[in-house]
């Protein structure tokens, strides 16, 4: 395998660009690596540079998980490629591409493949935190390019854009499409790019499926989806072929061709896929279970809510309780609203019996809200 360690310098990405180029045409897997991230070292261990890669991978994504676990992924090339060009096919056709995430992610990764297939040079934002105006500086060259122009991000980084308004946003709105991934795209979020004319896709993937495989609820092309007891179940040239070094791992969640995903859903009345929160989100409070993702698309929906995230705690006298962390928009609204709003849509036991405001959510990876630091900010 060949590592590739990316720091700030575009140099790193350039490297990667190549390394990948040469996966996809049959040369040596590749395994990007954070040369920032004082556990990359751990991680990369964890990988077993020195063993024999898997038959035909072509990258690998090391990821610690929701468990902290290092896993990783392996990716073919086919699967790389199909993900790709069925996301262009969606989209509108091949187009240029600012790559706007981390690269040893998937969803950065996957921007680098489909520039690769269409022959174009992406775009890459400045080292560092997210800023709107180095949005804006590293989207102005590629928004005087002819043809699509594309990026992918998280939502976190749409809601700066829109909160600063200015030079970022109005790069925002010349983009022809933004992919939304990593984590759910809430309903005023949603409103909140229409009304500013930013053209989104929520997509919903993951490494195991080489990206975003099923956009605003419709699977791409090729992909078929399909839902066990309420489990998420992903089929199609998409998937991964396992997880590195773990046959049982692999054997458990690869079954007959589809990836046994940890999400719950549902088909709305158009046949849209919904993604409902993950399986061991469940909150079980007095013997009652309850989702966690629903209570948060409930709190999520209420006046002066920005963002929510639900959790259980550990409760002496329901075993556990149901404890939210709150970002408000503007002015902290009262407690008692969004306790009532919960329980007139789902129910009493879904109220959750602590509420917390919090400048901002704990994020982990590639934007996705750190649960459990949420919950230890909320243990009684």
């Amino acid at each position: 395998m060949r590592e590739v360690w990316l720091d700030d310098a575009p140099a790193s990405i350039d490297r990667l660009r190549r390394a990948l180029s040469d996966a996809l045409a049959g040369g040596p897997a590749v395994l990007p690596l954070d040369a920032n991230d004082p556990s990359a070292p751990a991680l990369r261990d964890s990988m077993a540079p020195d063993e024999p890669v898997e038959p035909g991978t072509a990258a690998i994504i090391a990821t610690s998980g929701s468990t902290g676990a290092p896993k990783g992924v392996l990716l073919s090339a086919a699967a790389l490629t199909a993900s790709a060009r069925a996301t262009h096919e969606r989209l509108g056709g091949d187009g240029h591409w600012l790559l706007a995430t981390p690269a040893r992610y998937i969803g950065g990764l996957q921007v680098l493949v489909r520039a690769l297939l269409a022959g174009t040079e992406p775009a890459i934002l400045p080292p560092g935190p997210f800023r709107p105006d180095g949005f804006a500086e590293a989207a102005a060259p590629l928004l005087k390019s002819p043809g699509p122009r594309y990026t992918a991000m998280v939502p976190t980084q749409l809601v700066r854009l829109l909160d600063a308004g200015g030079a970022g946003l109005d790069a925002a709105r010349a983009f022809d499409r933004i992919i939304l991934g990593a984590a759910a795209t809430p309903p005023a979020l949603r409103e909140r790019a229409a009304d500013a004319g930013v053209r989104i896709v929520p997509a919903y993937g993951m490494s195991e499926t080489a990206s975003g495989c099923v956009y605003d609820g419709v699977p791409l092309n090729g992909v078929h989806v399909s839902l066990a007891e309420g489990r998420v179940l992903i089929s199609g040239p998409v998937l991964a072929g396992g997880y590195r070094l773990r046959p049982d791992e692999t054997a458990e969640s690869f079954v007959d061709g589809a990836f046994r995903t940890s999400d719950e859903g549902r088909f709305d009345a158009d046949g849209r896929l919904e993604v409902l929160g993950r399986v061991d989100d469940m909150i079980n409070t007095g013997g009652v279970k309850v989702p966690a993702g629903a209570v948060e698309r409930v709190l999520a929906a209420c006046d002066g809510v920005r963002e929510a995230c639900v959790v259980g705690v550990p409760d002496p006298q329901w075993g556990e309780a149901v404890a939210a962390a709150i970002v408000a928009e503007g002015p902290r609204t009262g407690i008692a609203p969004l306790r009532a709003a919960v329980r007139d849509a789902l129910g009493a036991a879904a109220a959750p019996k602590r509420i917390e405001f919090l400048d901002a959510l704990p994020l982990r990876g590639p934007g996705k809200v750190d649960r459990r630091s949420v919950r230890d900010t909320l243990l009684p």
